[in-house]
């Protein structure tokens, strides 16, 4: 899938150190407690940043034309490249769907619980901008499945396991729930970190990686027992006059609070949306209980919940 993987190591290495996976379900968390675990994340590309020899991913032409052929598509706009680190993690990832960009509405300027609002409430469908994912994995480890409902949160889960390495998966993750299953070398006692701690290559051939926590050693293991997974991310429009609306009729704040309030209204709920308290801590709460995300079945318990 990708013609060179020492290049990818390279980019690894490069792009090191890697920070826990975390703040968007534990903001506010304690800095020196030890509470994440070992999910190590760092974006490769977004809207400010490009590392150097990411475009290996970016603009991977098998991508864009899968991508095509999938959706239907004639235009594809590839926009993001981030990298999972995993290791010695005793139970499955969250269960859960990516965050939808909307015409002039994305994580950039709009609140993620407003998003899954928008997603969930089906009331955005026309200006939802469809969201292509490949997850490409480095290697074979101990565990790191990826489970995924590709028939509705309603249908049994698919597992994705095996020959994993230097392959890639492309699809829905932003309307299909998935989750990574654990992830070994798993010891008697669940491993965590504080939200501070980094994961870093060690020695001239970066084989070796190290998990450092307020200056202490957590963690070592070969980068062949970590699972890595490089996810691209693309926008995806039918033709240039999709894109063209999409691009040209930006969605406010506004907006957003006026089509709520009236399908509230409409559904006889006593619930005022206000756009000025959408960054005030809590008020997200009250708004997303109208509309709840589904909850898969069969799904498996998630590190994040212990």
């Amino acid at each position: 899938m990708i013609s060179d993987v020492d290049a990818v190591v390279a980019l690894l290495t490069r792009e090191a150190p890697y920070t826990p996976l975390g703040g968007w379900y534990s903001p506010d968390a304690d800095p020196h407690a030890k509470t994440r675990p070992l999910w190590f994340q760092n974006d490769w590309v977004h809207d400010t940043y490009a590392a150097e020899g990411s475009d290996i991913f970016l603009h991977h032409s098998g991508y864009i034309e899968a991508t095509k052929e999938f959706y239907g598509a004639t235009i594809v706009e590839p926009h993001s490249v981030y990298v999972n680190h995993m290791m010695a993690i005793e139970a499955a990832g969250p269960a859960h769907t990516d965050n939808t960009r909307f015409a002039g509405r994305d994580r950039a300027n709009t609140p993620m619980w407003l998003l899954r609002v928008m997603f969930w409430s089906g009331l955005f469908e026309r200006e939802a901008i469809t969201q292509a994912t490949a997850i490409w994995w480095l290697n074979d480890v101990d565990g790191g499945a990826l489970r995924y409902w590709p028939d509705g949160p309603d249908a049994p889960a698919v597992e994705h396991h095996g020959a994993m390495a230097n392959t890639a998966l492309l699809g829905d993750n932003h309307g299909m729930f998935h989750q990574v299953c654990a992830v070994g070398p798993v010891g008697s006692e669940p491993l965590r970190v504080t939200p501070t701690a980094e994961l870093t290559p060690t020695g001239d051939d970066a084989t070796t990686w190290v998990v450092t926590d307020h200056g202490q050693e957590a963690f070592r293991a070969p980068l062949e027992e970590i699972r890595v997974s490089v996810l691209w991310k693309a926008d995806v429009f039918l033709d240039e006059a999709h894109r063209h609306r999409l691009r040209n009729e930006p969605l406010s704040l506004d907006d957003v609070a006026q089509r709520l309030q009236a399908d509230l209204a409409d559904r006889g709920i006593d619930q005022a949306v206000q756009p000025e308290r959408f960054d005030e801590p809590g008020y997200g709460t009250q708004i997303q209980r109208h509309y709840p995300d589904p909850k898969p079945v069969d799904v498996l318990a998630s590190v994040f919940d212990r």
